[in-house]
């Protein structure tokens, strides 16, 4: 009898060697396309107590991010971009902008960027200030598909559109191999970009079971933006998917353009993470002579701290818990932006001026997205 127990004693040490060689080889085949080791990050190992995934994966990053959506082109529709960027945009003068602004975010605690293929170079850019630095896994990259970037590295256009929308399922195909090709194991987050109703990207079967293989061989979470006068009933149609599909949603939501909240706190509650774009309205929230300019500058001034910060605190300190994007190009913006977290960490902003302030600068959606059409590019 004690020979037959040794025996099954050295039996279930083999398998449990053959168990453990198993999981060694399934570790060293988990690399990416060309061998390099997939990067374990912390933006997919945010768990609750027990390994229960949390609710949302963005919660051990602060709540400012960084888009380059004016920095990865020379051309955008914000307010101010002459003064800001001057004459010299060539490729390589905007990389080291890109850069510049990248480590200075990086410094004020911002570990969230976001990238996407229409925003000119913005993923080349990414790429190579990741490789030029250590530490990259504690940065947390998005990107996304849809939008084809037309302008040809040009402010003027000719009055052509810079960027083309197609949510076809050969471009997501496409692009998805050229973010890849930048992005590879440092992507996290992947999203369609400016889903709307209209183009039918929610609807179209082989996009949808597409959009799910990647999350599951990739690993990446799967999201998408939004933007327009239509962005409530976009999210609703998202969150009617069965089985679910999105984890995030990026929305356009300001002091200014507030039509999209509930529908932004109905996404939070089903768990999905919510990051928030343009939360200065693309500059027009700063602009001399607006009713909207004068109460932030009314507030600000009282509680001793800058304008831009104020307006990005204000959105941080909705019921949504939203991730909330920079679009500084400048490094002196990113400091003042990233003043917001101090606001929100403080309790400068209380929750009574908050709402004054929210209903002195509403606008109705249409009519903020009409003068947001009149922008132009600059």
């Amino acid at each position: 009898p004690g020979c037959r127990t040794r025996g099954r004693r050295l039996r279930g040490r083999q398998l449990v060697d053959q168990l453990l060689m198993l999981v060694c080889l399934l570790a060293m085949l988990a690399t990416t396309e060309g061998g390099a080791p997939a990067r374990p990050s912390a933006f997919l190992a945010a768990t609750k107590e027990g390994g229960a995934p949390a609710r949302t994966f963005l919660d051990a990053a602060p709540k400012l991010g960084l888009g380059l959506a004016a920095l990865g082109r020379p051309g955008y529709i914000n307010l101010g971009r002459d003064a800001e960027l001057g004459a010299d945009r060539t490729p390589a003068a905007m990389e080291r902008r890109a850069h510049e602004v990248l480590d200075s975010a990086y410094s004020a605690g911002v570990r969230y960027f976001d990238c996407a293929r229409s925003y000119g170079e913005s993923e080349r850019f990414m790429s190579s200030w990741l490789s030029s630095r250590d530490g990259g896994e504690e940065v947390l990259v998005g990107s996304k598909w849809g939008y084809r970037y037309t302008a040809g590295w040009k402010v003027d256009n000719g009055g052509e559109p810079h960027e083309v929308k197609d949510h076809s399922l050969g471009h997501l195909q496409s692009q998805t191999d050229e973010t890849v090709a930048y992005l590879g194991p440092q992507l996290c987050l992947y999203q369609i970009h400016s889903a709307t109703l209209e183009s039918g990207v929610l609807d179209d079967a082989g996009v949808l079971a597409e959009l799910r293989r990647l999350k599951t061989e990739r690993g990446w979470r799967i999201g998408l933006s939004v933007s327009g006068p239509g962005q409530a009933d976009t999210i609703r149609v998202a969150l009617s998917l069965d089985p679910p599909l999105f984890d995030c949603v990026q929305a356009t939501f300001n002091l200014c353009e507030q039509s999209v909240g509930p529908a932004l706190a109905e996404a939070y509650r089903a768990g999905m993470q919510v990051i928030v774009k343009e939360a200065m309205a693309n500059g027009r929230l700063l602009e001399a002579g607006q009713p909207a300019t004068e109460s932030v500058r009314a507030v600000a001034g009282k509680l001793g701290v800058p304008p831009d910060a104020l307006c990005l605190a204000a959105v941080m300190q909705q019921g949504f818990s939203p991730m909330v994007l920079s679009g500084a190009t400048t490094v002196e913006q990113i400091a003042s932006n990233a003043r917001a977290l101090e606001i929100v960490s403080g309790g400068k902003l209380e929750e009574a001026t908050l709402q004054e302030l929210m209903r002195a600068c509403r606008m109705e959606a249409g009519e903020y997205w009409a003068e947001r059409g009149r922008l132009a590019w600059n």
